[in-house]
């Protein structure tokens, strides 16, 4: 029963984190609202939350990094894989020696490798808290791609180090040679079974849905499943569930592009996946609130005992936190010279990253939930049986770490990103523009067919030619508008917007008489629940 009401009183607390959001009359990432309402519930009642770290991964990092890995843009991740792949493995492995030197010499009292496992840990940026953080800032797309690409893979290579450092300060020893045999295993082993998992499981679902029909219910349920079936079966096979997760919502995607799936599955699915995408990031970041007053009470008590004053806990933060930015400043400016911008010096331009750009990816770097999962998972004893040094300590860095970046994120980006230059994109609107007619000339060819076929010997024909001749008209008008100069398209699509504009308060209007009918006992309860279902729809589609 303690369980339940621990579960309900999250729940009410992401909620109520959601509603102070709105009311409140300057914009606060909601984050940090969550932390703080967290904070207060730890102070004030007396909940007893004990965060299991394995349950805490099994239960929330599967689902939302798979949702990562799943609508994250492909081709921009292709686009700039060298500089992630530059930030999520040599970023880690500088921070973890250069941050693990730098922690055993402000703290002395911390062994180093100890201090080489809380720099493992605080190293890996966290896709979850990146979006959470940047929603309400309009940070540049390929920024955003550029974040998220690295904080989905430099998970695995942050928690194995952080693995090795604390096995060598339960045995005394560490090898190189098995660190990096290591490596390698969890990170192809988790790519590939987070692959061959999706990839078995819906090669299955799609030979029953052939076979007997689709029942959305279940696919939804099935997508639910799947990333929790790779994170543990790369668990048991020692290989990273974290890579397993986001393999498997990569592979979930090609799979998806085949466009098999009822419309209804996907509208449905996409809802309960938002739904729980918005749960799980409030229960995350108020459980890290909540946890606040226990850690700062056992980090208080190990540095008095190790004849610190705890007075200068803030300011061992403060450093650790701007150590950090200044190792991830230097790797971002060498990154940016030599990848993203190496093709335009080819092409003769002379563009190079400005200051602005390099303090706004370095400044980007959020540490969120797996900072937090992975440092509870600290070893109370060593081998000996002697407590493990400074985990209360190490435990509350990591934690003061994740919300100064959190802090640090949302108040700095909005007063980086006016002064932000970024290389030109090339425009999506000519290739929407290009998508839309070639789907507009297949729908018109597609009426055609069934017009004729439809019609084929009838008495009535002229009414399935008005209604097909009726349809076409709609699709050559759209192919008509978006085939002109770029001065007139722009004014086409200016009127598309005014014409959603006046639908939405056309559909609006439709609801609102729906309901009052209903109300009246007009019509039906099953009618109206029809209507204002495809009139739901009807308004999520001009909105998009």
């Amino acid at each position: 029963m303690d369980t339940i009401t621990i579960v309900l009183v999250l729940l009410l607390a992401v909620v109520i984190s959601g509603s102070i959001a709105k009311m409140l009359p300057w914009s606060v990432p909601q984050p940090l609202l969550q932390i703080a309402l967290g904070g207060f519930i730890g102070f004030v009642a007396d909940l007893r939350v004990e965060l299991s770290p394995n349950v805490f991964f099994l239960l929330f990092l599967p689902p939302l990094l798979f949702l990562d890995g799943w609508r994250i843009p492909k081709e921009e991740m292709l686009k700039d894989s060298k500089p992630i792949l530059e930030l999520s493995l040599g970023l880690v492995v500088l921070t973890v020696v250069g941050i693990g030197f730098f922690i055993n010499w402000i703290i002395p009292g911390v062994p180093l490798v100890v201090a080489f496992a809380l720099a493992a840990v605080i190293s890996p940026t966290d896709p979850i808290a990146v979006r959470a953080i940047t929603a309400p800032v309009p940070v540049p797309k390929r920024l955003m791609h550029l974040l998220e690409g690295e904080a989905l893979l430099n998970d695995a290579s942050g928690l194995v180090c952080f693995r090795f450092a604390v096995a060598a300060a339960l045995t005394g020893s560490f090898s190189l040679y098995d660190a990096a045999v290591s490596f390698l295993w969890a990170a192809s082993g988790g790519i590939a079974v987070g692959f061959g998992t999706t990839w078995t499981i819906t090669r299955v679902k799609g030979w029953v849905d052939r076979r007997f029909g689709e029942e959305s219910g279940s696919q939804i349920l099935v997508s639910l499943l799947i990333p929790f079936a790779s994170y543990l079966l790369a668990e048991q096979l020692h290989c990273s569930g974290i890579l397993a997760a986001v393999a498997a919502g990569v592979t979930m995607s090609f799979v998806e592009a085949s466009g098999k799936a009822l419309a209804v599955t996907r509208i449905r699915r996409s809802t309960v996946w938002d739904m729980i995408q918005f749960t799980a990031n409030g229960i995350i970041f108020i459980l890290l609130g909540e946890q606040l007053p226990a850690i700062l009470a056992g980090a208080t008590e190990t540095v008095r005992i190790g004849h610190y004053d705890p007075v200068w806990l803030p300011f061992y933060v403060l450093a650790i936190y701007i150590s950090l930015v200044a190792v991830r400043f230097l790797w971002v400016w060498v990154s940016l010279s030599l990848t993203i911008f190496k093709a335009g010096r080819r092409e003769g331009r002379s563009w190079r990253p400005n200051w602005w750009l390099v303090t706004a990816t370095s400044l980007a770097g959020v540490r969120g939930t797996v900072t937090l999962a992975g440092v509870l998972t600290l070893p109370t004893a060593l081998s000996n049986g002697a407590p493990f040094p400074a985990r209360d300590l190490a435990i509350f860095l990591a934690m003061g770490v994740i919300i100064l970046s959190l802090v640090a994120t949302s108040i700095g980006l909005p007063l980086l990103l006016p002064g932000l230059r970024m290389p030109a994109e090339s425009s999506y609107e000519a290739e929407e523009d290009r998508a839309r007619n070639a789907s507009a000339a297949a729908a018109i060819t597609e009426i055609e067919r069934v017009q004729h076929s439809l019609s084929a010997g009838r008495s009535d024909a002229d009414i399935y030619v008005a209604a097909a001749s009726q349809i076409m008209e709609l699709y050559r008008t759209r192919i008509a508008n978006r085939s002109r100069d770029s001065e007139s398209a722009t004014l086409a699509r200016r009127r598309d917007i005014i014409e959603s504009e006046l639908l939405l308060a056309a559909v609006r209007a439709e609801r609102k008489l729906i309901f009052r009918m209903a109300q009246g006992n007009e019509i039906g309860s099953e009618t109206a629940r029809k209507l204002i279902q495809e009139l739901d729809l009807a308004e999520a589609r001009y909105q998009a």
